[in-house]
């Protein structure tokens, strides 16, 4: 019977496409843990706010004085910025690759469309996350007219309740996280199979149920927080 040998570049792309979705699994299970994190810090809220400027002051001054003011918040933040370089690279090295590979049209229908969902929302969660971090970090912008003032945007509970007490900001947040649950859905099952863990039928259905699970979850965490201010459950 005659074998099939793969030529040196066949190996070698393949090879590079396997280390790009490994870079996309390791990176995105980063995102996945700092998520869950951050929306049960977000949580605090609810315990009004005392509990959660308590919990954002001791956030920068965690392991004092081992760390230095805002150590942790610091080694967080690099770690991130390094995870997000290489999700985003290794992102559009393989859509690129995916787009020059030829591939039948019945076959492509649901796997293109999968991409495309998983690229243009994972676009407009990058663009979001950009506005969030000069919302409640960077600047800290209070959208809120009646609500302006460095009494305000110094003090991490009050700029969070009169953020989400505008309309437009409640609505933009939760087309965010639905995106976002699209992508961790996908994200998440898909990590598990770029690592071996989706090998039989049982696996497979058990990986799908977990993507599924974790992003419900994480984002329900982060919509009860800006919901419950919407409703005038928090003040």
């Amino acid at each position: 019977m005659p074998t099939t040998t793969l030529s040196p570049r066949t190996n070698t792309a393949r090879s590079t496409t396997i280390a790009l979705k490994l870079l996309m699994a390791v990176t995105g299970l980063v995102f996945v843990g700092y998520l869950i994190l951050h929306a049960y810090g977000n949580l605090k809220a609810l315990a009004g706010e005392e509990a959660f400027n308590t919990y954002a002051h001791h956030l920068r001054t965690f392991g004092e004085p081992m760390l230095p003011y805002g150590g942790l918040l610091w080694a967080v933040r690099i770690i991130l910025i390094l995870s997000l370089i290489g999700h985003v690279y290794a992102a559009f090295r393989l859509w690129s690759r995916a787009g020059s590979a030829r591939r039948t049209k019945y076959a492509a229908v649901k796997t293109a469309a999968t991409s495309q969902w998983m690229r243009w929302g994972g676009v407009f969660i990058l663009v979001f996350v950009v506005w969030h971090l000069l919302h409640f970090t960077i600047v800290k912008i209070s959208p809120n007219a009646d609500k302006q003032g460095a009494e305000i945007t110094a003090n991490p509970y009050q700029l969070v309740v009169a953020s989400f007490e505008v309309w437009w900001m409640v609505i933009i947040y939760v087309l965010a996280m639905v995106a976002l649950f699209m992508h961790l859905k996908h994200g998440f099952y898909s990590a598990q199979q770029t690592l071996g863990l989706t090998g039989s039928p049982k696996a497979n259905a058990r990986a799908k149920t977990l993507g599924l699970g974790v992003a419900a979850l994480i984002v329900v965490a982060f919509l009860i927080p800006p919901l419950s201010i919407a409703f005038g459950l928090i003040n």
